[in-house]
């Protein structure tokens, strides 16, 4: 399988690629950035399978031509609500399969509608397959497996977690940091009580996780939000949620409130984030792990089991590759791999959860890439469920 990976030398797109190119299944990758001599560069340090490309992806017919010699693009250029659909579009035209790192709710929306379109070219597109959305979601899936029936489905994820890669082609601002700030302003649209609404960002909402008892976290304007009711209508409230904020909060909400007032832009506001951010130091695992606390990345399900209300909650037991590069770019190239072997059939677009790709080939082979493989997704993943006195 002939592989586009497009932002391929960026923070995330290196993990995949590198991850990429050890699949016997994929027989090569054109490493396209806009950084034509970084593409190269890193292209070169690959071995023979991988080629760089300088390639701006608005450039239509630059982007048709790349498209042409591939069977499958992976895309991480963000940020996503400017390049997400476009590239989409392309590849669907092109009759390339599509895989993305999508974490903007607003080009989901968009790019789920291009289903059909996706089905009657035969091409498989699925989006968000990174950590949130992605590994998330497909957590998430794993709890709603436990119940008989599901009415809410909550992913979160740690925001103290999410440090950016030191090691990108990318200049400039951060296209990660742009998305945050445009998800903690405005509105962002959820389900809730079975009704699509747009809300305000960062409002607290109590979690009962099964195990670690009644926390808080807040919203975060996320893709799962939408594509768990999009895939699974009897699901009534879906909610993507940050936690680890609360010590630097004045600084958000004010930096929100700046963006809100039109003081700052949406990229102003994402340097000064970026910088903020850059004077802290990184979390420890250790933090990242502590059990009096929300994971740091989970899905959890509520619902029904033997005619009672239950929940269940799913995460990993251990967080020391997760580094964003890794929990992003690494699952994109597991999706990547399961598609060139025949494991991911379904044509259209669609979101990790929505069954297309089976939690647990996905985890089995994510335990895999480890630095240390495990060789088994009974010791990756921990699954909490109310019902066990353990839980209580």
């Amino acid at each position: 399988m002939r592989v586009l990976a497009l932002g391929g030398s960026g923070g995330m797109g290196r993990f995949a690629v590198r991850t990429a190119i050890e699949m016997d299944t994929i027989d090569s990758v054109v490493v396209a950035d806009l950084n034509a001599s970084v593409a190269q560069a890193f292209a070169s340090s690959l071995g023979p399978k991988a080629e760089g490309l300088g390639l701006d992806v608005t450039q239509e017919e630059a982007l048709r031509k790349a498209m042409q010699d591939a069977d499958v693009v992976i895309n991480t250029v963000g940020p996503f609500f400017k390049f997400g659909p476009p590239v989409l579009r392309m590849a669907i035209e092109c009759g390339c399969h599509y895989l993305d790192i999508c974490d903007d709710w607003e080009p989901t929306v968009d790019m789920l509608e291009l289903d059909a379109q996706a089905r009657e070219a035969e091409v498989t597109a699925v989006l968000g397959l990174g950590a949130s959305p992605g590994l998330s979601n497909l957590l998430a899936l794993v709890s709603m497996r436990e119940l008989d029936s599901v009415s809410e489905v909550y992913t979160g994820w740690n925001i103290n977690g999410a440090t950016p890669e030191a090691e990108s082609s990318q200049g400039g601002v951060n296209a990660a940091m742009e998305h945050a700030i445009l998800q903690m302003t405005g509105t962002v649209r959820v389900h809730q009580n079975g009704a699509t609404r747009a809300v305000r960002p960062l409002e607290k909402v109590a979690v009962d996780y099964p195990g670690r008892g009644h926390q808080t976290a807040r919203i975060f304007g996320h893709p799962e939000a939408i594509t768990f009711p999009h895939h699974y209508p009897e699901i009534q409230t879906s909610l993507n949620l940050a936690h680890g904020m609360e010590g630097q909060r004045w600084i958000v909400l004010g930096i929100r409130s700046l963006v809100d007032q039109k003081i700052l832009s949406i990229r102003n506001a994402a340097r000064l984030f970026g910088w903020l951010e850059a004077l802290q130091s990184p979390s420890s695992g250790a933090e990242l792990m502590r059990p009096d606390s929300l994971p740091v990345i989970y899905g959890l399900a509520v619902g029904k089991k033997n005619g009672q209300k239950a929940s269940a909650a799913t995460t990993f037991t251990d967080v020391s590759d997760f580094g964003m590069g890794y929990a992003t770019g690494v699952p994109l190239a597991c999706g990547l791999e399961l598609l060139s072997q025949g494991k991911i059939t379904r044509r259209g677009v669609f979101a990790p959860e929505s069954g297309a790709i089976d939690p647990e080939e996905f985890f089995t082979l994510l335990a895999t890439k480890s630095s240390e493989p495990t060789g088994s997704d009974d010791t990756l993943l921990v699954t909490t469920r109310s019902w066990d006195p353990k839980a209580r």
